[in-house]
Formats: structure tokens, sequence, C-alpha cells
């Protein structure tokens, strides 16, 4: 599951812009430079102990760390840059019809993959076949490029491709710019598209400013430059150094003391509690991540969350303020919405809306009809214990252990028994494929609110509350289909605001990407998501 200073607040206005697509073509050729130049190596240290569970390939896994490793390797059509606009990149102009359901990308022609095959709308073609191929087992890269929406990819000649849609599909340019709809060279899609979610060189081939050239699994994933590239997305340089070495180091604080003595020259998805530690040893930058924030969720049709008094009862026994202020030394912000305050569309209106009430949450439990209490405090209903089942998935940071414990100690003040399983994958889909549990956890980065569609549509490969309302599932239709702004952040604060009165979803803190950087590292800039770009970066 996708799913930690200063802070960078990406523009609202520019990202609810870019996500409203304004839909009249932008043309203009790339003017990045070619292939690079200078030696030296980069070694970057990330959390990637999920990687070789087949977690490799973006086109397949949910794992925001596979994104962010593969983007070496995988280019897109279009680049978004960090105030949410949009610019060339393979594609050097794009088209969307008046009815917005078709988008037609006119792409360079001098892009090659690095087995020497050409980048061209048939390239295009098969990895977007490839992508909704039932075989391929794709949640998150499918649902972006529409789901059940999608009609099907054209080639219209060699360097003209055009993607349709069964009705206007607002996300797409934002899907096109992510590492889910990258591309792989498309003699692997026919000769290796079952390695892909395991990786390796030879494999894991892209067209981009780095070859994957090596890779140990849960030690290190080693990219070498890419001499030929000169399709850096538009107004940037290719990578200036010879070697990217990822070095795969589960323990954050392992990745903090690495960067700090000078063994790393980069660290990704640090705590807060590390940044402190770091000063005078390297420069930390931060940024919010825009999309789900780190949220509970409540299984809706599957014991005691069936009562909507008990969902609330829950979201308002936990002091969440103060849990989350102590654990993260108030680097994150509390969470008050199911979109985070730098995604398009966030509904300002929901802050201090629902604040810690131990009152109201002993009231809301009696009203359930939880009146009786056990020896131990527990409360206790036609002979039943008040007790939710919460299934995480391993492994577990000590933060939100922490985080944890703090819910759990608040929700047994009230009588609330709450029992945590931290499960290996096998044991954790067991019981989270067909929903026998009450709570689970994750957070899940996404510049566009149509992320929403996968955690509370009815069919939603995310839906882990067990939503089921035609009303929601209008509303999600709806703000794929409109390409108005205003229109589009009205539908989605409607959502929000659904979610606040049924508690289907209980956000906790927006997560921050946390990044240390050594001295050495010069020309580093960062996605919107606030992940590494290595475009224009050198190496002393």
């Amino acid at each position: 599951m996708p799913s930690p200073l200063r802070r960078r607040l990406l523009p609202l206005a520019a990202l609810a812009a870019a996500a409203a697509l304004a839909l009249s073509a932008c043309s203009g050729a790339s003017t990045s430079s070619g292939g690079g130049s200078g030696d030296g190596e980069l070694v970057w240290g990330v959390d990637g102990s999920l990687l070789s569970a087949g977690k490799m390939d973006p086109q397949s896994s949910q794992l925001d760390v596979t994104a962010m490793v593969q983007r070496a390797v995988l280019d897109s059509l279009v680049f978004q840059k960090a105030d949410g606009s949009f610019v060339p990149w393979l594609a050097k102009s794009w088209d969307v019809s008046k009815d917005g359901t078709a988008y037609t990308f006119h792409l360079r022609d001098d892009v090659t993959f690095t087995d020497g095959e050409k980048f061209d709308a048939a390239a295009v073609k098969a990895n977007f076949d490839r992508i909704v191929d039932p075989a391929t087992k794709s949640a998150q890269a499918a649902s972006m490029l529409g789901g059940e929406l999608y009609k099907g990819t054209e080639v219209v000649d060699p360097t003209t491709v055009k993607v349709t849609f069964s009705q206007p599909y607002a996300p797409f340019l934002q899907a096109a710019s992510t590492a889910q709809l990258g591309f792989y060279a498309p003699k692997v899609l026919k000769d290796h598209a079952a390695d892909l979610a395991a990786g390796g060189k030879g494999i894991t081939v892209g067209t981009g400013p780095f070859e994957l050239s090596g890779y140990t699994p849960n030690q290190e994933i080693v990219y070498t430059r890419n001499a030929k590239y000169a399709w850096a997305p538009e107004g940037m340089k290719a990578p200036a150094f010879q070697t990217l070495r990822v070095r795969i180091l589960p323990e954050a604080s392992a990745r903090s003391g690495s960067v700090a003595s000078g063994e790393i020259d980069l660290a990704s998805q640090l705590p807060p509690n590390l940044v402190a530690a770091l000063k005078g040893k390297a420069t930390v930058k931060s940024a919010e991540v825009p999309g789900l924030p780190y949220s509970l969720f409540l299984n809706e049709k599957f014991g005691v969350f069936a009562d909507p008094k008990v969902r609330e009862a829950f979201t308002r026994a936990v002091d969440v303020d103060t849990a989350v202020d102590k654990i993260f030394f108030g680097q994150f912000p509390r969470a008050w919405s199911i979109l985070g305050p730098t995604t398009p569309g966030y509904d300002k209106t929901l802050e201090k809306s629902w604040p810690f009430d131990k009152a109201l949450a002993n009231k809301l439990l009696d009203e359930a009809g939880w009146t009786q209490r056990g020896a131990d405090g527990i409360r206790i209903k036609d002979g039943k214990r008040l007790s939710a089942d919460w299934i995480a998935w391993t492994p577990v940071s000590d933060d939100h252990a922490a985080l944890a414990n703090a819910i759990q100690s608040d929700l047994k003040a009230v009588g609330f028994e709450i029992t945590r399983e931290t499960l290996e994958p096998g044991a954790y889909n067991a019981k989270y494929g067909p929903k026998t549990f009450d709570i689970t956890d994750w957070d899940f980065s996404g510049v566009d609110p149509d992320l929403l569609r996968s955690h509370l549509a009815t069919d939603g490969f995310q839906n882990a509350s067990s939503v089921s309302d035609p009303k929601v599932d209008q509303l999600l239709k709806d703000g794929i289909a409109t390409t108005d702004g205003a229109k589009r952040s009205a539908v989605y604060a409607q959502l929000q605001q659904w979610n606040a009165k049924d508690d289907a979803i209980m956000p906790l803190y927006v997560t921050s990407a946390i990044t240390a950087v050594d001295d050495r590292v010069s020309g580093l800039t960062f996605d919107i998501y606030g992940r590494p770009l290595f475009f224009g970066t050198s190496v002393k």
C-alpha cells in the first residue's frame, strides 16, 4: 500500500487548474539538452523492502517506492511541473477533443529505448494494452488509465497516437505524466511481460535517462546513465553523473545515519524524529504530499462498524492532535479531510470540524447500546465485547507503532477494545481480500482528486471501508466527467463532506516527503509528489 524542515506547499490554484485540464492544445518541441556528461556516482538510500516481493513494475505495483525508483528508467508522454502545469516530454504536443473523450498525442521522432528499439505510437499502444490486460493484474495503473471508461489506443501514424474514453475523462493528462503509465520497450513486453514484476537487467528497459544495469534484491539497484538520452522534459537537462546506485535500507535510522556519515548522498522517506540529528550534516528538504492523508479505514460491512454511531464515536474518542504532534514532532499537520491541503479540491471548511470529544464518544456508544462494562472496562452488548480488529501491513515503522498505541489507549478509555495484528503480505491479503477485518491503514499519494474513486466507489480496488452508496458512486462519476475546475472542486467537496458525516475513513495526518541531501549533490529537484528528480543533477 502506498503506502516521512521546511515545508513546500504546492500552489493549490495552479494544481486545480492543471487537474481541471483546460482542454486546449499544448505544443512546443522540447528544448532539453542531450545525453548529459560528467562522471561520478550518486548513492540513494530508500526503503525498498517490498520491491523484492514482485513490486518492481509500476504498471502493476501500487507502491509509491516502485514509481519513485523506476522513474529513472520509464519516461512519460508529458511532464507535470511543481506548479501543476504540463509540458512536453515524449509527446511534443497534444490535443483534446471538444467532448473530452479523446486525447491525441504527437510524439517525438528521435526517441529510442535502451535496447535500440524506436519509441513510436505502436509502443504507446502496446504498453497501454498491457496495462488493461487482466493478466497484468494492474489495479492502480489500470484505474489511472480510466478503468472501464478506457475504450482503447489507436495508432494514427508512427508519431501520432489517440487514446479514447467512453465519456469525458478529466484526470487523464495528469495520469499520463506518471511512471505508472510510463513505457517499456515493446520487445520486453513481448518476451518478458511475466518477469517485469521481478525486474532486472535486460527486463526493466525503457527510454529513460538511466538504464537498469544491476539488481540484487533487498540490497541494491544500479542504474547507469543512458548516453544517448536527449529528450528530457521541456526545459530540463539530462543527469550529469554516470551511476545512480539505489541502496535498499528499510530502517529509517540506517538511511539517516548513512547520509549523515557521507556513506550515501541522498536519503528518502525519512521520519520527522530523525531530522534534528541531520542538522549541519545534510540539507533536509520537505514537501507536503498531495493525495489521501495517512488514514484509518473503518469496514462498514463487517463487525461493530456497521453502526454509524460506533464509527462516529471511534473518530471522536481519539485525541488525534496530541498524538500526531507528539509522535511527529510537529512536522506533520493533523488531517481533517480525506484529501490533503495540497490536493486540488481540498475542502478547507472541514478543518477543526470534528475535534477530540471523549464525552461525545461515550454518549454515542451508550446510544448504540454498549452500556454494560466488563471487569477490564471494555463495553459489552448482548454478551459481546466492543472490539475491533486492526490489520497492519508489515513492516510497521516505529512512529506508526507509537501512533497505534496512542489510538488503542484513547479508545480503551471509552471502553472500546482494539486488537492489532501486524501481518506479512500473504496473511494480510487473506483478511483484506474477503474484508474480514475491522480496521486497516495507509496513505496514498496522488495529484488528482480522482484518487478517491479507488477508495470510495462500490467497485473501487482500494475500498477498504466497503462503501457502497449510489450517491457516492454518482459523485465520483461526475468528478471525472467535468473539465471545469470550479465544478470539479464542488464535486470533491461533497465527497469530503459525505465522509465527514459517514466516517468511512478517518484521516489522521498529512504526510510530507522528507529527503536529506549531501552537499556533494547539486541541481537536485523534486517532482510534484516530493520525490527526487535527477534531471540536471550532478555529483561533485
